[in-house]
Formats: C-alpha cells, sequence, structure tokens
C-alpha cells in the first residue's frame, strides 16, 4: 500500500514542469453601487495556485498565465461571487476591465445561522452540534436550503453525522478526538472573523486535506485578506439567546506589510425559547500578520470563546400533555430567580501561528503550529441517601399508579390507583419544577453527616498541540498537486467536579451501590474521602492521544474532462491512564492501559465531464478506514482500563454522481448518492431509572461492529424569472437504515462486570435525529433599491425515533415472566415497530434593506421562522428501562406509559432581527 502512494508520488514528479508563458491578464475591481474601488478582493484563477488581493485602487495583475480559457474567481465578502471566463492570448495581457461587484445583501442570513448551531438539543455529549454550521461557506442552492430552511428541524445532509465532516481553521484539524466531532461553540459569536471560507461538499476535493463524506470547510483568519473596514451590528431574536452584539475591525495590509483584524461579541438571554434556558457567551478575536517580502509571511491567530447555556429537557408525551413542548424539568426556583441544574459550559482557546511561504507562481507551503486546551463542563445534580429530585421522577407522575401491577402467590394482577394517580397529577401541576429549596433543607437537616444533594459537572480538560503543513504546487500547466502532513497530540483530564454543596460542609466520595466498603470507594489509595467545592471526585482519568496522518491529491484540468486522485495516512494511538483506583475495578482502573494503535488508509477519486460549458456530469468515490474515537474504545472509561471488545476500523464507502446546469438565468444540481459504513462503534452514557440495579444508576451503552446505509437523491434548482425576482426549489429523498445486528454491551458504575453483552437485533431500522424527506420551494424578490424580501416553504417527513437496543435482544424474552404474561407476537411487534414522527410544514419569511450613507454602510435584516408556530418533533429516544416483554406490557396497560419515549421539540415561531453598520 505504501509502495503504491510513493510510486503514485513518483510519476507525478516526473511530469514536473512550469509554464513559460509570460502572458497574463489584468483588471480592476469596484462596488456596483459605489463605483469606488473594493479592496483586498481575493482574485484566483481556477485550477492554478494563481492568487491575488486587489490593492487599494482595486486592480489585479497576474502574469504566466497559460493560454487558452481561463476562469477567473472574483470573490470577497459581502459581495456576490463572480466567476468569469477570460481568453488568454500568447504574448498579451489581456484585460478584464471594470468589474463590478454586487452587494449581498444575504450575507447577513449567514451571520444568524449561529442561532442554529449553537442550539444542543441532545444528550450531554460534548460536541454534539448540528451540521448546519457547516454548509454555511456554500452557495450551492440545495445545501444553502439544507442549512436555512431545514436546519431548524436538525436535518443532516445524506444523513450523515458531522464527525464524518473536516472543520479546519487555517489548515488544522478542529474534530475533536474524543468524538470526531466540531465542537462549534469554539469560535461561536464571531461569525464576522470567521466568514473567510471554503466548502467542499462529500467527498470532493480539497486543497487542503483528504477529508471525510461529508464534506469540508475550511476558514481562513488571515489578517490580510479581510476587506478593511469597521462593521458593528446588533441583533434581537427569541432562539435559543435573547440579543447578540458584535464589533469587528479589519486593518488591511499597510505599506510596512502589517495586517491586523479585531473582533469581539456578547450573546445573552435571561431565558432562551424553552423554559429555564439562560444563556451567556463572549467572544474575543484577534490576528496579525506580518509580510515580510513577497515570498515569507507570518500570522498569528488567537481565538476565545466562552459560552454558558442551560439546557432543555426531553420530556414524555405524559409530561409534555400535562404542561407544555416549552417545558424544562431542569430549573427550579431558588430566591426568585430560575437556576438551571443542567448547563453546559465551554472555554477552550485557540492560539495558531502560520507562516506562508510562496516559493514562486507555481509552488506555496502553509505551516501551522496551533495549541489549544480549556474545560467543557456539563453540571447535574448527584444525590445519597435521598431522593430523586428529578420533578418528572417516574414515581412522581401519574402513569405510576395508572400501570400497577400486584402479585399474589406469584399471580400478576393489574392494579390501577386512579385516586393516587389524581393526586400525583395533582402534587406535580402545583410543584413542576425542581425544588432546590427542599434540597438545601435536606443538607442542612444532616448538616453532621455532609450533604445529601450537590451540584457537580462532567469536566473534560482537553490540551491539544498540533503541527502541519500543506503544500500546494502546480507541476505542468494541467495538474495540480496539494499534500500535506499533520502531527496532533492531545491530554484529555476527565473527571467529576464539585461545584456546589448546596448549603452543606462536604460530600463523601462514595458509591453506595457498592456491597462491601472496598467496592464502594471512588478511590481505594483514598479511601472514606471527603469532598468539598471545587475538588474532584467519583471518577478520575486522562486519555492520551497521538495522531500522524498525511495525504496527498492530484487533480488534472482537461478541455472536456478534469479528474482528480487522492490517498491519505493515518496512525492514531490511544491509552488510558486512571488517577484513581476504583473500588469495582481494584486491579483495572489505577495506571495506563493498553496502548491501541489504530492505521488507516484512504483513496478517493472523481472526475468532471463538461458537456458543453454551461452542463456537466461530476462523480465522486471514496473508500477508507477510519479509526474508533477515544470514547468508543474505553466503554467504562470512567471506572476502569477496559477495551471495546473486538474493536475494529471503520470501512467507509461512498459513491455520487450528479448533473449539474450552470446558466445565466438557471443554476441546478441533481445528485444521487449511495454510502456505506461498517464496523462503526457507539458508546452512549445516561442515567438509567433501573437496569437490574434498582434505581437512579450511570451506564454505559456499547453498541459495536453496526453497519449503518445512506442512499438517496437531492436536488436544488434556482430560476431567475426577471431581473428582481427568483424562484427556487429544493429536494431531498434519502433512506438510511442499520443493514446488519450489531453487539450490544451494558455497563454500570455500581456494578462489576456486563449486565448484558450479545446481539442487538437492529437490522432493518431507520438511523433517527433527522428528517429523511425534506422539500422547499421559494420565491425571492430584490429590489433595485436595495431591499429585498423572500419567502419558503418546507415540508419535511420521515424522521424516526432513536430505538432502545437493549429492548431488542434475546433477554426481551428470556427475562420475560411468561408464566403471567405470555408472548404474543403480534402484540410485541407493535411495541417494538419504530415511531415515526408527524411529517410537518414549516414557512419562513426573510428580508433586508441597505442604505448607503456617505462613505457607510447601515443595514437590516429580519426574518421571521415558523410563521403559524408548528409544534413539531426533532428527535428523541426509547427508555431502556423495561427491558423484557412482560415489563414492557405491562407499562403499556395505562392510558399513559410510565416509561414511554421522551422527545425534543423544534422552535415555534421566531423571529430574528439584526441592524449593523459598516464603514
Amino acid at each position: 500500500m505504501k509502495n503504491f502512494i510513493f510510486s503514485t508520488l513518483f510519476v507525478m514528479q516526473v511530469v514536473f514542469a512550469f509554464g513559460q508563458s509570460s502572458t497574463g491578464v489584468t483588471g480592476k475591481v469596484i462596488d456596483a453601487k459605489t463605483q469606488k474601488p473594493v479592496q483586498s478582493v481575493i482574485v484566483s484563477v481556477q485550477n492554478t495556485n494563481l492568487m491575488q488581493l486587489t490593492d487599494a485602487s482595486g486592480k489585479f495583475s497576474f502574469d504566466k498565465v497559460d493560454v487558452g480559457n481561463q476562469l477567473i474567481r472574483i470573490r470577497t465578502n459581502g459581495y456576490v461571487e463572480q466567476l468569469v471566463q477570460v481568453e488568454i492570448i500568447d504574448g498579451q495581457l489581456s484585460d478584464m476591465g471594470v468589474i463590478s461587484l454586487e452587494v449581498d445583501i444575504t450575507t447577513e442570513q449567514q451571520l444568524a445561522l449561529i442561532t442554529i448551531t449553537d442550539s444542543d438539543l441532545s444528550d450531554d455529549n460534548s460536541g454534539s452540534e448540528s451540521t448546519a454550521g457547516l454548509l454555511q461557506a456554500s452557495r450551492d442552492v440545495f445545501l444553502q436550503a439544507a442549512a436555512y430552511n431545514f436546519g431548524q428541524a436538525r436535518f443532516s445532509v445524506r444523513g450523515i453525522d458531522n464527525e464524518y465532516s473536516t472543520i479546519l481553521i487555517n489548515g488544522v484539524l478542529m474534530n475533536r478526538v474524543s468524538d470526531g466531532r466540531p465542537q462549534y461553540s469554539n469560535w461561536g459569536g464571531l461569525n464576522d472573523a470567521t466568514r473567510n471560507q471554503e466548502f467542499t461538499n462529500g467527498s470532493a476535493p480539497s486543497d487542503y486535506t483528504f477529508g471525510g463524506i461529508a464534506g469540508t470547510q475550511f476558514i481562513s483568519t488571515r489578517a490580510s485578506i479581510y476587506r478593511p473596514g469597521t462593521r458593528i451590528s446588533f441583533l434581537g431574536t427569541n432562539t435559543n439567546y435573547s440579543y447578540r452584539a458584535m464589533v469587528t475591525h479589519a486593518s488591511g495590509m499597510d505599506k510596512n506589510g502589517w495586517a491586523y483584524v479585531v473582533s469581539g461579541g456578547r450573546r445573552w438571554a435571561q431565558e432562551g425559547f424553552f423554559d429555564g434556558t439562560d444563556y451567556a457567551a463572549n467572544s474575543l478575536f484577534a490576528s496579525i500578520e506580518k509580510k515580510f517580502n513577497e515570498h515569507h509571511s507570518l500570522n498569528f491567530t488567537s481565538i476565545y470563546a466562552q459560552n454558558r447555556r442551560g439546557k432543555n429537557s426531553p420530556n414524555t408525551q405524559e409530561v409534555t400533555d400535562l404542561t407544555n413542548f416549552k417545558y424544562n424539568s431542569y430549573w427550579g426556583d431558588q430566591e426568585g430567580e430560575k437556576r438551571n441544574s443542567r448547563v453546559k459550559d465551554v472555554e477552550e482557546p485557540i492560539f495558531t501561528l502560520s507562516h506562508y511561504w510562496k516559493f514562486n507562481s507555481k509552488t506555496r507551503l502553509h505551516t501551522n503550529l496551533s495549541y489549544q486546551f480549556g474545560q467543557i463542563g456539563n453540571s447535574r445534580i448527584d444525590f445519597q441517601k435521598a431522593d430523586n429530585p428529578d420533578p418528572n421522577y417516574y414515581k412522581l407522575l401519574p402513569s405510576y399508579y395508572t400501570t400497577l401491577y400486584t402479585y399474589s402467590n406469584d399471580i400478576a394482577t393489574y392494579t390501577p390507583d386512579f385516586a393516587a394517580a389524581d393526586q400525583a397529577k395533582a402534587n406535580f401541576l402545583a410543584n413542576p419544577q425542581m425544588d432546590w429549596t427542599a434540597m438545601y433543607r435536606t443538607n442542612n437537616e444532616n448538616i453532621s453527616n455532609g450533604s445529601r444533594y450537590i451540584l457537580y459537572e462532567d469536566r473534560t480538560d482537553d490540551k491539544t498541540i498540533v503541527a502541519n503543513t500543506i503544500l500546494s504546487s502546480q507541476l505542468a500547466d494541467n495538474i495540480v498537486m496539494n499534500a500535506g502532513g499533520s502531527f496532533t497530540k492531545s491530554n484529555s483530564a476527565n473527571f467529576k467536579n464539585l461545584i456546589d454543596l448546596l448549603g452543606g460542609t462536604y460530600f463523601t466520595d462514595i458509591n453506595t451501590f457498592g456491597i462491601n466498603e472496598d467496592e464502594q470507594q471512588a478511590d481505594l489509595n483514598n479511601p472514606n474521602r471527603t469532598v468539598g467545592e471545587g475538588d474532584k471526585y467519583g471518577y478520575n482519568y486522562e486519555v492520551n492521544a497521538t495522531k500522524i496522518d498525511a495525504f496527498t491529491q492530484f487533480k488534472f484540468t482537461y478541455d472536456k474532462v478534469d479528474f482528480y486522485l487522492g490517498q491519505s495516512f493515518t496512525r492514531s494511538s490511544y491509552q488510558r491512564e486512571g488517577i484513581y483506583r476504583n473500588g469495582f475495578y481494584p486491579d483495572n482502573s489505577y495506571g495506563k492501559s493498553e496502548k491501541q494503535n489504530f492505521d488507516n488508509f484512504g483513496f478517493k477519486g472523481g472526475a468532471t465531464y463538461k458537456l458543453t460549458g454551461q452542463h456537466y456530469l461530476d462523480f465522486n468515490g471514496i473508500y477508507m478506514t477510519k479509526a474508533p474515537n477515544t470514547k468508543d474504545v474505553f466503554p467504562n472509561a470512567r471506572l476502569n482500563n477496559d477495551i471495546t471488545d473486538n474493536i475494529k476500523n471503520e470501512t467507509i464507502k461512498s459513491v455520487d454522481a450528479s448533473y449539474i446546469i450552470r446558466m445565466p438565468n438557471l443554476k441546478a444540481r441533481f445528485t444521487a448518492y449511495f454510502n456505506e459504513t461498517e464496523n462503526t462503534t457507539d458508546i452512549s452514557f445516561y442515567y438509567a431509572d433501573a437496569v437490574s440495579l434498582g434505581n437512579g444508576e450511570f451506564v454505559s451503552e456499547v453498541v459495536s461492529g453496526q453497519n449503518k446505509r445512506n442512499k438517496g437523491i437531492e436536488a436544488g434548482l434556482e430560476y431567475q424569472l426577471t431581473s428582481t425576482i427568483k424562484a427556487t426549489a429544493v429536494a431531498a429523498f434519502g433512506e438510511y437504515t442499520y443493514t446488519n445486528n450489531p453487539n450490544l454491551v451494558i455497563k454500570a458504575d455500581g456494578a462489576v462486570g456486563d449486565i448484558f453483552n450479545g446481539k442487538a437485533s437492529m437490522e432493518g431500522y431507520r438511523q433517527a435525529g433527522m428528517p429523511q424527506q425534506a422539500y422547499s420551494a421559494g420565491l425571492e424578490y430584490r429590489d433595485p433599491k436595495f431591499w429585498w424580501i423572500s419567502a419558503n416553504v418546507n415540508y419535511l417527513s420521515n424522521n424516526y425515533l432513536d430505538v432502545a437496543p437493549l429492548l431488542r435482544t434475546d433477554q426481551y424474552i428470556t427475562n420475560s415472566d411468561e408464566a403471567n404474561f405470555p408472548y404474543d407476537a403480534a402484540l410485541s411487534a407493535n411495541f417494538l415497530a419504530q415511531e415515526k414522527f408527524n411529517a410537518f410544514t414549516l414557512i419562513n419569511l426573510v428580508g433586508g434593506k441597505t442604505w448607503r450613507i456617505q462613505e457607510k454602510t447601515l443595514g437590516l435584516f429580519a426574518n421571521v421562522n415558523n410563521v403559524f408556530d408548528i409544534q413539531y418533533k426533532t428527535g428523541g429516544f426509547e427508555q431502556a428501562r423495561n427491558a423484557s416483554y412482560s415489563e414492557l406490557y405491562k407499562d403499556h396497560q395505562g392510558p399513559t406509559r410510565s416509561f414511554g419515549p421522551k422527545y425534543f421539540y423544534g422552535y415555534g415561531r421566531t423571529f430574528m432581527v439584526n441592524i449593523y453598520l459598516n464603514f
């Protein structure tokens, strides 16, 4: 395999040659409205390494451009991008004349996207964010609709999780080693500073990395490419935050070769759309560049984005019916203020030093050294020798009493207590929120014995250093090579951090599920330890990871066909180190685990066939293997050094084919795709009310050897009906399924060994968490006087509930009470049928207006999403509490289920108004 890569590189080097033409192209870029020059516009010759920024007079000039028809790309933030074909004649400097750039008055829609990507409607996994943020750099009509129209419903392009995307800032990978996902909060609130982006869809080629199957997003913060000026904006909304203020200033490159950009922002809300979801985020950005000469530049970027937000709870249908879809059980009143017990706190600054080396007009080398550190915390209530404080704990709800069975002489009898159910309903409606006062009172009553209730956070403190280099070289007139290498080393410290004793004096660091004193110890090296605020307790371990990767890519350009070939190699090494000696695992928790190494290769290729200058056929294919994430390698990392059984690299295969139209009035893309991922491993952590243990235990659910298939078609069409009216139509039809029966292992903090280990019958079930079909139609009117309005209608369907693998194992039958509840296959099939959410239609309105006041631009952007306030589910999951047929049968006997699925809901009607000033 390695010989193949090296041989390919050698063959490519043999054809290395530089064009000798002295011909070129020149032009001047101006603002279409003001007729004034636009500085720092990025001008590039497509399929070459030729790139320039316009000077203060808006001019650019290339020499040594190859003879023939060339595409000149002209782009900068805030303006509509242009792609102009120019005929280059030998010995002549072709003059493109004056190029007028129209202001892109829809740019504000991209700046509003952060309200989507900040919304975390899933679980406590630190990196689980919407994929909408990945798409904001794309101008493709389908991907724009996926981000802005479908994103609010948790739509995912091709149904692919964003751990299969690649996010780069200045060429440095932002995907986390722990779960493979980007943490968008790390640069949230810095929309102005992160607007210089390039996006490639699916497995299409990127100049900066090999990539994956969910697209590549490259964000550049190089100071010299920002257009000089200042921007101030203020936004009001009713989504996950209420207000946002941002200020950004870019200096442009001065005569001494210095350029800098600074930006700052704040977002805040006392309460977001869902009850009790407070929000506070502060963001700072600085980038400074020194250009030493025409060949060398050095750039330093620092990003600080602190984000703290209260979460909202998933709820059963029973709880939603008793309250409303905005109900959130995580908060309660404390001295007249709403206090949320589940808060996500992110603070991970990034520092990057970049060196740009331009050897000549054909070859460039970009090298980075990056360091990131900080913390992510997810808080919750911990308790010992006390009742569960969750206000919708199952024993406090009416359904607990309406599904009661009693046993006499081993005979089960359905004995609902409707009077008790009515009382439970009355009690819940009278006190539906978390009772902070009661917890403080309980702690005060037991002041000498330590707190019964505390507030803690699951903390992850990461430190990551990355060194990488990216080479781009035009080997011949029609061949461009991209190559790169990267080294990543990370240390992740994971522990419980005690935040608040809630009026108590200390907390005893023991696990009450242990049957003897040793088993109860979180750390046998420090038994019966008492802890206070700011102390670590419960679990404490580190995961060290090292990753080396390299890629090469060759792009070939001809009159009728363009094609590319790429390859990659990656080595990943993981090791856990336990800081505590756990009482359940005294010989397998303290110290270092075995080191796990994973080697992976990837190959991809594609071609574009030019039917005419306006019609194209495009094909992409990829075969690659991928290392499991660190969280999937160590299944019970909180307690021991276990390695997931038969852990393997994932195998990923993907192909897509597109027909593309690019006409003056019509732009369209029609794509068919097929993706398969094999041997995936997924580990979920959650509190289970009971899984053969009793009450309230933290468990891990390990699903390994899972295969998935995603196939479908997507279409996007944009037609300019008149000079001022544009119509769009978008369709996504997908089918995302599980194609085999994986292995399932259930482990718990309070038990030695596996609670369950066996196969789960998942084949044929649908992948959950996103609509698998989505359709959109829209109209947009752009007035010559610089105001615009658009409306779109969006229909989304085929979203499914996330099924519990434990309910689809042999245990479901073998653990059932067959004597009292004889197995009924038809009834069981109904119990286990995957719930399909109702389809829904969302109507959105968007508009804006700009005014030119002397040298300043004042703008207004506004939108209303979900105009008719439609209530819809965005996701949900089955509870695994009743893991046998008999228990599930009993749970279905009352008017409402006690352990029914829990659901997440999308926003109702929301609005956003943004005012900005550019000068």
